[in-house]
C-alpha cells in the first residue's frame, strides 16, 4: 500500500495507536488519535466530551485535507463525515485476556508512580472488557463489525498478537484494489 488517508480501528488495547503512529512514522504523514479530538484536553483526562461538530472541525483544520495520513481510534457515530475521506481502512482484533493485559501494563506505565482514580479505572477495565460480549450496546465488536459493512472503502483485518513490525509490513504489503 502507498502513502494514502488510512483509518485504523479496533478495540481499546488492540493497538490501534501503535500501528498507526508506525505506519505515519514509515509514510512521513501526519498521525492523529480520535481521542484527541474527542476530548476536550483535561486533568484528569478524558473527563470532559468536545461537542461533535466541534471534533469533525478541528479534524478538518489540523488534518483532513493532507494528501495522506492515519486516523487511529474508533470514530463510530461522530466521525464518519472524516472517514468518508479515507483510502481505507485497518480493522485490528485482538484475544480479550490479552487486550486486558495490554491494558493495565500501558496504564502502569502512564502512571509511573502516580496517583489515580481506581474507581474510574476500575469502570474503564469494565468497558473495556464488554467489547466482546454481543449483548453490550456501548462500543463493541459488533457496532464495530455493522459499521464496517456500511463502508465504502476496503477493509484489511488483522490479528494484533502480531508485532508492529509485522502488522505495518502488512499494510505496506496490502494491496487495496483486491480483496483481503
Amino acid at each position: 500500500m502507498q502513502r494514502s488517508r488510512v483509518h485504523v480501528m479496533g478495540a481499546s488495547g488492540s493497538g490501534t495507536s501503535t500501528l498507526a503512529r508506525a505506519l505515519a512514522d514509515h509514510w512521513s504523514v501526519p498521525h492523529a488519535d480520535a481521542d484527541d479530538y474527542f476530548w476536550v484536553p483535561s486533568d484528569p483526562p478524558y473527563g470532559h466530551k468536545r461537542d461533535e461538530v466541534a471534533r469533525v472541525s478541528l479534524m478538518r483544520e489540523v488534518f483532513v485535507p493532507r494528501e495522506a495520513w492515519v486516523l487511529a481510534g474508533s470514530v463510530v457515530g461522530w466521525g464518519e463525515a472524516v472517514v468518508e475521506e479515507c483510502d481505507a481502512i485497518v480493522f485490528l482484533t485482538l484475544d480479550p485476556d490479552e487486550r486486558l493485559r495490554r491494558l493495565e501494563e500501558r496504564e502502569v506505565h502512564r502512571r509511573a508512580g502516580r496517583s489515580f482514580d481506581e474507581d474510574a479505572w476500575a469502570e474503564f477495565l469494565d468497558w473495556a472488557g464488554s467489547y466482546d460480549d454481543p449483548s453490550f450496546d456501548g462500543r463493541s465488536r459488533v457496532l464495530h463489525e455493522a459499521w464496517l459493512t456500511e463502508r465504502p472503502q476496503p477493509v484489511l483485518r488483522l490479528d494484533s498478537a502480531a508485532s508492529p513490525r509485522a502488522l505495518v509490513d502488512a499494510v505496506l504489503d496490502w494491496s487495496p484494489d483486491t480483496p483481503a
